[in-house]
């Protein structure tokens, strides 16, 4: 791949965006080559977890590269948008839980890639913002959708409206970021976090993951329907009765099999 960097230790996938000349802005050609990786890790039954980060200390993701939008008509506009949206839902949808390192920008599509991940975890000089307004345009890969579930209706229109840019401080007051990392710690942090996910067990994780994703957009009579179905499913599984028995029997369960 070109523009990713991938790598996986010990059930922790970690992929890096990697086109630092550019601040590692999205473009057409690292759309597709993020597509045909998350279909790579959703089938690799080792990986239980992902950190998502950008290569180098300056930025995350600072956008989609504005000279390949630029000259778009709009059905080519449309065509762009389609595409983005369908690998930010794909990752969003992966079984296992997903974090993002956010280290430096996450502006427009950068952030729409962090909103798109389960947990958000930003160093101390991450900048947030969707400056797409200033452009003439709005955010086109979910962002106006995931922005206003994470952190409610009005600071994110505040925030698209305005084009504003918000710092660690105010994006963690808002609950846009669940945890702020010291610079040049924020990989120790992510990777201290996703050991602690690697050690649960990876079938209920997964479950946990499908019922909050579910449920959320459901009344909390189904809502609950689809929680007691994956509940149920989890006592069909060998690490369900594995752990239940060590716990019975007062001793410690062994590693989890994914099975």
């Amino acid at each position: 791949m070109q523009f990713i960097k991938y790598e996986k230790t010990e059930n922790i996938a970690t992929i890096a965006i990697s086109r630092e000349e550019a601040l590692n802005a999205l473009n057409i050609a690292m759309l597709g080559e993020l597509d045909e990786l998350l279909d790579e890790v959703q089938s690799d039954k080792d990986v239980y977890c992902v950190i998502v980060t950008g290569a180098g200390d300056k930025s995350f993701v600072a956008g989609a590269d504005v000279g390949e939008m630029k000259d778009l008509t709009q059905e080519k506009a449309k065509e762009f948008g389609a595409q983005g949206n369908m690998v930010m839902s794909k990752l969003e949808t992966l079984r296992m839980p997903v974090i993002a390192a956010i280290n430096g920008y996450a502006l427009g599509g950068g952030l729409e890639l962090a909103l798109a991940c389960d947990i958000r975890i930003a160093s101390q000089n991450a900048l947030f913002g969707f400056p797409e307004t200033g452009l003439g345009i709005t955010p086109g890969y979910g962002g106006t959708q995931r922005l206003a579930r994470t952190v409610g209706m009005s600071a994110a229109k505040r925030m698209m409206f305005a084009g504003e840019k918000i710092k660690v401080g105010e994006a963690i007051r808002i609950g846009l970021i669940d945890e702020i990392a010291a610079r040049g710690e924020l990989m120790e942090v992510a990777s201290g976090l996703a050991a602690k996910i690697v050690q649960q067990a990876p079938v209920a994780v997964a479950q946990c993951k499908r019922a909050v994703n579910e449920g959320a957009g459901l009344t909390i009579d189904k809502a609950v329907l689809v929680e007691t179905e994956l509940f149920a499913k989890c006592f069909d599984t060998l690490d369900q009765n594995n752990a239940m028995e060590a716990f019975v029997d007062k001793r410690k369960p062994g590693k989890f099999e994914n099975r």
